[in-house]
Formats: C-alpha cells, structure tokens, sequence
C-alpha cells in the first residue's frame, strides 16, 4: 500500500512575529522577510512532485500558499479553517507590555476568549485523520501556523517535547505507517541561505 505523507509548511515571517504579537485570526500580512521566505521555500518545493495542495485561509498562509501555488504551477485544492493559528480573543494584536497594562500581570488567569489548547489539538487532529482518509496514499502539501501545528504534533506523537518552536516555512513531514504517524522531516529550514541547522530527522527533532 502507499504510504499516505502531509508535509507541513508553517507561513513566511511578518512584522507580528518580529514583534512578539498576537496574530491569531488576524488576516496581517506577510512582511518583505517573509515574501522572501516564501520565495525560498517555493523553489525548495518544487523539486518534489503533491497530489494535494491545502492551505489555512488566513492571509499571511493563503500569500505563502500562492507563491507556492505558481512555482509549482499548482492550484490549492482548498482553503480549510481548521488550520488556523490559535484564536487569541481579546489578546490578538497585542504585545506583552499592552496586556499587563491592560490585564494586569496575571492576564493570563483571566478569560480573554483565547482558544483552549485542547480545541488546538481537537481541531489539528481531526484535520489530519480526515486527510488521511480522504487522500489515502498521496502526498498532501499543506500551508499552516506555528502554534497550531506544534500542538498539533505534540498531540499526533504523544511528545510534548517538540513543537515549541517552529520556524517561519519550516518544513515537517509526517508519514503513516503500520497505523501510525512517523516524522521523516521536522522543522528543516535548508532552504533559507541564514537560516539555523535543519532537524533532518526525529532524532534531532526539539525544539
């Protein structure tokens, strides 16, 4: 049988990431860094053929997408909500310094309609197992968000080592075997000219 692959891409940088701001649903854009990044990976995905092309439909993944979609000279298949980065409520678009000033220091006890990390997992999951159903034994390129995808890792592996820590168009390849998943690649950024030493494979996978 053919092994069913999802090679995950996490999104180009943007200022919030310089910034250490909350994006959750905001549609921001990709900064000039980030474009690059994207240019970087598009070409780096190139050289590999995807039956599947999925991305989350927030703008600074669907622009990162795009640069993908015309390098490979591939439409994505779909946009899915369930990619999404996490839903910071009333935290989106805020800095630390903003919130202990709003919230005071202890905001994070407060409920501020942030999204529960089980809804995370709960929602990554179910966008995994309905993939691998849906595109059983075909390679499936998908366009996501940092947070997201390092807790939806965590909970697929039962590792809660890694996925801390994903870097702007890392890329993390899983497999399914024998009624498992197995990482072939994570968090490898070789693409990028500065970027930091890849993790080629899980066992160098912590983030």
């Amino acid at each position: 049988m053919t092994t069913t692959t999802i090679t995950f891409v996490r999104h180009g940088n943007t200022d919030h990431n310089l910034e250490n701001r909350a994006q959750g649903h905001l549609n921001n854009s990709l900064n000039a860094t980030g474009f690059q990044q994207a240019e970087a990976i598009a070409k780096r995905i190139a050289e590999e053929s995807w039956d599947v092309f999925i991305s989350s439909d927030l703008l600074r993944a669907r622009q990162t997408a795009e640069i993908i979609s015309q390098t490979l000279g591939m439409p994505i298949t779909a946009y899915d909500a369930r990619l999404r980065e996490m839903d910071r409520g009333q935290v989106e678009n805020t800095i630390e310094p903003e919130r202990v000033a709003r919230w005071g220091p202890n905001w994070k006890d407060l409920e501020l309609g942030q999204e529960s990390i089980e809804s995370i997992r709960a929602r990554g999951l179910d966008f995994i197992n309905d993939t691998a159903v849906r595109y059983a034994g075909r390679k499936v390129l998908v366009v996501t968000h940092g947070f997201f995808l390092g807790q939806t890792l965590k909970a697929l592996m039962q590792d809660e080592s890694t996925g801390n820590h994903l870097k702007n168009t890392s890329v993390t390849t899983i497999a399914h075997k024998d009624d498992h998943w197995e990482y072939v690649l994570y968090d490898c950024v070789r693409h990028l000219d500065a970027g930091e030493p890849s993790d080629a494979d899980r066992s160098s996978a912590k983030a």
